[in-house]
């Protein structure tokens, strides 16, 4: 597989149930699902497109193989967040061409910061975000996600 291989599409409703499918799988393998989580994977439509947000979808072939979203925060601000790439194709990149297409989209929404919360137990995903330029910022005390122990931000 080569990322030439890999689309990445537009929240459908076909779709609807991967965003939930994917996600669950690598919090119930690291963490768990947190209330919030569950609220807004059963229903994106409401709690992230509705809200000004983006969901995209890796496609290898015909499978959905990893999902991101963008989601709205305020003006010109949105969260990297729901990323999630299936256990067999971790490591091939598609997390990589997955926030390469957030960020270029936030940049084509005229955002001028994204902001993702993480936790350092995830040591490739943190190394993946500074690549692409995030920083760490002070976590702030009304962090809407238990596992996060790191807040970081990119100013586009």
């Amino acid at each position: 597989m080569t990322k030439e291989d890999i689309t990445i599409v537009p929240y459908a409703e076909e779709y609807k149930a991967y965003i939930k499918t994917l996600n669950y799988e690598w919090l119930e393998k690291y963490f768990y699902v947190e209330p919030n989580d569950s609220t807004q994977l059963s229903d994106p439509q409401t709690h992230i497109i509705d809200r000004g947000g983006h969901i995209y979808f890796a496609k290898y072939q015909k499978e959905i193989i990893g999902t991101s979203s963008l989601i709205k925060t305020g003006v010109g601000e949105y969260e990297l967040a729901k990323m999630a790439v299936t256990e067999k194709y971790k490591g091939q990149g598609v997390g990589k061409l997955l926030l390469e297409h957030c960020i270029t989209e936030a940049t084509k929404l005229n955002a001028t910061k994204l902001s993702l919360f993480s936790n350092t137990k995830l040591g490739s995903a943190i190394h993946l975000y500074k690549k692409y330029g995030f920083t760490e910022m002070p976590l702030p005390a009304n962090v809407h996600y238990e596992r996060a122990d790191i807040m970081m931000k990119k100013y586009l």
